[in-house]
């Protein structure tokens, strides 16, 4: 027989297509699925059924991650003044050095990380595959079973090396056929497109200046025949914008619509720098942004124009991107950071809070495709829930509670579940031990660093 959990006595902000929102509400779980949610005291269930006192806490829909690269979690506090094509060669000789356990420390350190911030969908771009490195794409789709959170991880690429024009070194880029033939192997091996699917792979080619337009083309076309999704980096820089004016003659974003690169099956990461023609055929076709605005401003790479896009009605999703280049992190502050960004660049009216709390949730499940199952709390969808700690000192005081969760400081988690599965319970991760993870990522960080000197 299915778990039943009940969640009750706590505010509610469902994200559904009305904003239905509760002061005092419940949710019923069954299994997997999200069996009733109303206001008010829960209905009768199983005898046997688990309760969690919601009272002081908002429960909203767990929150979607849509770019990461968890490699990146051993590599933190580097380059931490440079650029981002400064940070990219300083830190390419030390990526170089990852391997099968390294992967796997490294995810599982940065997946935990994730669900005590609320997060209970990531995707992940791994495109690095040093040829002696083993299984990496298995290491971490092993460390998100174990953590728990539902993954979609991107075979990643780059066949485009300093000698031939671009930005990686030579040994850390694969030929146009070994990555076709491993990103096939993949699909094949690891997607699973049912409901509640808890693993997707997508195909995930770098960014302009480190692939092939023919890596560009034929991905497209395989991720096509085998109905999966296709990402890369997008108009994250300046320096890229001018990469592709010197070697395209073009616009980032007109080189990948020239190769096919639109559609509802698309996600870019970042795509800061766009015009107004970029985001029209954007929302045309549906491709989707993953909008990271703390790696972003780490970086200094522009504020991207994320209340023009979502005015369009682009897919915006939000992501916290690679360790490396956003050390904390921590899913709950992209919502906060987005508003402000974007409140920053036009006006106080250009973003609600409201708004932010659906990028971080509705909005990412539309980019990943899984607006149907995830993304909002509403009857039959999966059981994807985050049970925020509100009354805390640092929230006292304030009345909206949905305000509180994406203004005020980070709060503590009461529970977290994923597919109907408890993983956090009172700020604790119940499904790895996370003081081993850390001393673990520790070790792992130390001995890639003694690999690169």
């Amino acid at each position: 027989m299915d778990e039943v959990t009940v969640i009750a006595g706590c505010a509610i902000a469902t994200v559904d297509d009305r904003r239905t929102e509760y002061s005092r509400g419940y949710v019923v779980v069954r299994g997997n699925r999200i069996e009733a949610v109303g206001e008010g005291d829960a209905p009768e269930v199983d005898a046997g059924a688990r309760r969690i006192d919601g009272r002081g806490c908002l429960l909203t829909p767990g929150l979607v991650n849509t770019h990461h690269h968890l490699y990146q979690w051993i590599t933190r506090g580097l380059a931490t003044d440079h650029t981002l094509f400064e940070w990219l060669t300083t830190l390419y000789p030390v990526w170089a050095g990852i391997d099968e356990d390294a992967v796997r420390v490294a995810a599982t350190g940065a997946l935990a990380a994730l669900v005590r911030t609320g997060c209970t969908t990531t995707t992940d771009h791994h495109y690095l595959f040093p040829r002696e490195g083993g299984d990496l794409l298995g290491a971490e789709i092993t460390a998100a079973a174990e953590v728990g959170l539902r993954f979609h991880p991107c075979r990643g690429s780059m066949d485009l090396g300093v000698s031939a024009g671009g930005l990686p070194p030579d040994e850390v880029v694969e030929s146009l056929d070994d990555i076709l033939a491993a990103s096939a192997a993949a699909v094949e091996r690891w997607h699973d497109p049912s409901y509640d699917s808890m693993l997707r792979i997508a195909l995930a080619p770098c960014s302009p200046f480190s692939v092939t337009p023919e890596l560009l083309r034929e991905s497209a076309a395989l991720a096509r025949t085998a109905g999966v999704r296709l990402h890369t980096h997008l108009a994250e820089t300046i320096e890229e914008q001018d990469y592709c004016a010197q070697t395209f003659g073009c616009t980032p974003a007109q080189y990948l619509e020239r190769l096919g690169w639109l559609g509802p099956d698309v996600w870019y990461a970042h795509a800061v720098h766009l015009d107004d023609d970029a985001i029209e055929a954007m929302a045309r076709t549906g491709t989707g942004v993953a909008h990271c605005p703390t790696s972003n401003a780490r970086l200094g790479a522009g504020v991207a124009r994320t209340a023009d896009l979502v005015r369009a009605g682009v897919p915006v999703g939000l992501g916290v991107d690679g360790a490396a280049s956003n050390e904390s992190g921590s899913m709950i502050e992209e919502p906060r950071h987005a508003l402000l960004w974007a409140r920053n660049r036009g006006g106080p009216r250009a973003m609600t809070v409201r708004t932010a709390l659906e990028l971080a949730t509705i909005g990412g499940a539309r980019v990943l495709g899984r607006a149907a199952e995830i993304g909002s709390i509403e009857v039959g969808k999966l059981a994807d829930l985050a049970l925020w700690r509100l009354d805390t000192a640092a929230h006292a005081g304030i009345d909206d509670p949905v305000t509180a969760l994406v203004l005020g400081a980070p709060p503590p988690l009461a529970a977290l579940l994923v597919n109907g599965r408890e993983v956090v319970r009172d700020g604790e991760v119940r499904t790895v031990a996370t003081d081993v993870v850390a001393t673990e990522v520790a070790r792992a960080q130390a001995a890639l660093l003694a690999k690169a000197r």
